[in-house]
């Protein structure tokens, strides 16, 4: 069978997730295990952030939404040692920081088809390499994979060019309807976001669902347990 032809969107590099190496440290959180227990009717929603920050937005939402729990990635020490400062003072049980490379720990922590939703709020806008913009990256197929059918990504930037082109590629390549508005002036979801308004300028976010029927390379890929269990 031609697999190429069993898939829903029109990227052609393909990424290779078992080239891989587990980060340092490396552990899968007890929530994500529970994950494969399908009749858990008391699970949460499973939701990732990439590039947390200093943890401003994903406090903020976990306090709000107790009915889910968020993942929250920082790779940067220095901005995670602030994140995890604040989250032990407000020890929030539907929390989970992380200090690790992003697309590593999703490749060997996240399961298929498990999360809700994945928020990338004013990611690097790599302008001089725009093959690291996400919805330019081969990764971004494999970050499909992880999300559930009617799950979101949330992209947020206030680089209108960014946003253009990942406009375009939601819709041309990755075959995902889409929405784009602009942010309210008065949204605090990030400390990113908060400099930007209280400038004057213009954010935008494009909302991408994941229909039915949807099919990628990895739906049925996970990580080798010999690698995972290297780190413990």
């Amino acid at each position: 069978m031609n697999h190429e032809q069993t898939l829903s969107h029109k990227q052609v590099r393909v990424f290779q997730p078992e080239k891989l190496s587990a980060p340092r440290d490396f552990f899968i959180p007890e929530v994500i295990q529970n994950t494969a227990n399908k009749d858990d009717g008391d699970k949460l929603p499973l939701i990732l952030e990439i590039g947390a920050g200093k943890g401003k937005h994903a406090l903020s939402f976990a306090a709000v939404h107790s009915e889910k729990h968020l993942i929250a990635i920082e790779r940067t020490r220095n901005k995670f040692e602030a994140f995890t400062k604040l989250f032990n003072q407000q020890l929030l049980d539907n929390l989970t920081p992380i200090h690790a490379d992003a697309i590593a720990w999703t490749v060997h922590a996240i399961p298929p088809d498990s999360l809700a939703s994945i928020y990338l709020l004013y990611p690097n806008p790599e302008q001089h390499n725009p093959n690291q913009q996400w919805l330019n990256m081969p990764f971004f197929e494999f970050l499909l994979s992880r999300l559930q059918v009617g799950g979101e990504v949330i992209l947020a930037t206030n680089i209108e060019s960014y946003m253009d082109n990942a406009e375009q590629q939601a819709l041309s390549i990755w075959q995902l309807p889409n929405r784009r508005h602009k942010v309210l002036s008065d949204s605090q979801r990030t400390h990113f976001e908060v400099k930007y308004l209280a400038r004057g300028e213009t954010c935008w976010q494009l909302t991408m669902t994941k229909p039915e029927g949807y099919k990628t390379r990895f739906d049925n890929w996970f990580a080798e347990e010999d690698s995972v269990n290297d780190k413990k």
